[in-house]
């Protein structure tokens, strides 16, 4: 297929007056911590080392980068062959974890695919939402390999305040180290470590297919949630499915940076807000998905304050308490989770007390900007 018909070419588009200056939005729910106790780590004070220690994460205040340039993504899903004989060959096993989304696999490799398994990769996931591979070695890869695979499907993102591996600022990690006790600081303030939200929306070119994979984990907890949000979008009526389309909202990351700031951790790029249609169309499987999220949605371009509010409060209520469009991916040792940030949402759990490690690595290539095709009942 010639590129000419599956790239998107990202336009400029201008914030309202009123946001061009920037503000103070709302309230982010930070749970991820910006330090820890590097000889726990090492296993120098009787605790158990970390698994993976290159992965451990440093946080470089010497990191800054200029504002995030537009560029033309390239969605490989429009190539794939949609009987997936080379991501699910014969001997592979597969389970539904829902009928809507989420699907466990055995029996294959990621890293192994070839240029056209991953076309497959990115379709079949666009199509299940999320997915978690089983038996995998990207843990045990080198990092620039995980990189070069992850590569493929968009161009990486470089998070704006989490740690990272040293000298690998394209992987986000997620890391409790071990003894870690802050979840009984958290919960001193919140009832709930649940945080709905798709990867970095605020950002003008969002992530696609995403990639995490663990490192270490707790013997029982931490699992993450996912929920559809294509399926959300089908659950609502027709009128107001079309009240939607041609709305847009903002999306703020200034929040995050001043968490980030407010720790006294780092801040490699200068917060950004966008706007994107709250309706969203996927460039491969041309399904339309709910594009708001608590974590970085703001408000409605166009309305007053309480109208805003009162219509993202139900679409999150819809999406967050839509139980029946949603999975739990459980982790094991080698799991790999593919998701669609496009087409689904997301919130970690802090729900463990053993003080034992979760950590996680992240590849986050970027997608198109977002758009939204024409309403049809």
């Amino acid at each position: 297929m010639a590129p000419s018909a599956t790239s998107t070419v990202t336009e400029t588009v201008s914030l309202p007056q009123t946001l061009k200056t920037p503000r103070i939005f709302g309230a982010y729910k930070e749970i991820a911590p910006t330090k820890y106790d590097k000889e726990a780590e090492e296993g120098k004070t009787g605790l158990r080392a970390a698994k993976y220690p290159n992965y451990l994460p440093t946080w470089n205040p010497e990191q800054k980068y200029g504002p995030l340039q537009p560029f033309e993504h390239y969605e490989h899903g429009k190539d794939a062959d949609t009987s997936y004989p080379e991501l699910l060959p014969e001997g592979s096993v597969v389970t539904d974890l829902t009928p809507t989304i989420g699907s466990e696999v055995r029996g294959i490799q990621l890293s192994s695919l070839s240029n056209a398994g991953k076309d497959q990769l990115a379709r079949y996931v666009a199509e299940r939402k999320v997915v978690a591979f089983r038996g995998q070695d990207f843990a045990d890869l080198p990092i620039a390999k995980a990189l070069e695979f992850g590569g493929y499907f968009g161009r990486h993102h470089i998070h704006p305040t989490s740690g990272s591996p040293e000298g690998h600022p394209e992987i986000h990690l997620v890391h409790r180290g071990e003894g870690d006790k802050s979840h009984e600081t958290f919960f001193e303030t919140r009832t709930s470590s649940v945080a709905w939200h798709s990867d970095v929306s605020y950002e003008q070119q969002p992530p696609g297919t995403t990639f995490l994979y663990i490192l270490d984990k707790p013997e029982t907890g931490g699992d993450t949630l996912f929920v559809n949000a294509a399926e959300a979008y089908n659950r609502l009526s027709p009128l107001f499915q079309e009240r939607l389309h041609g709305l847009k909202a903002t999306h703020s990351g200034i929040e995050q940076a001043n968490a980030s700031s407010a720790r006294g951790s780092i801040r490699r790029r200068e917060p950004v807000v966008n706007v994107h249609p709250i309706v969203r169309t996927h460039p491969a499987t041309g399904e339309k998905a709910l594009f708001v999220n608590p974590q970085f949605t703001r408000d409605i371009v166009g309305l007053k304050k309480e109208e805003s509010d009162a219509i993202l409060k139900f679409l999150y209520d819809h999406l967050g308490y839509g139980a029946d469009f949603q999975a739990r991916v459980k982790w094991e040792e080698g799991t790999v989770v593919v998701w669609d940030n496009r087409v689904t949402q997301h919130s970690a759990l802090l729900d463990w007390k053993s003080g034992q490690r979760r950590h996680l690595a992240r590849i986050t290539p970027q997608a198109e900007q977002p758009y939204q095709t024409p309403f049809s009942s």
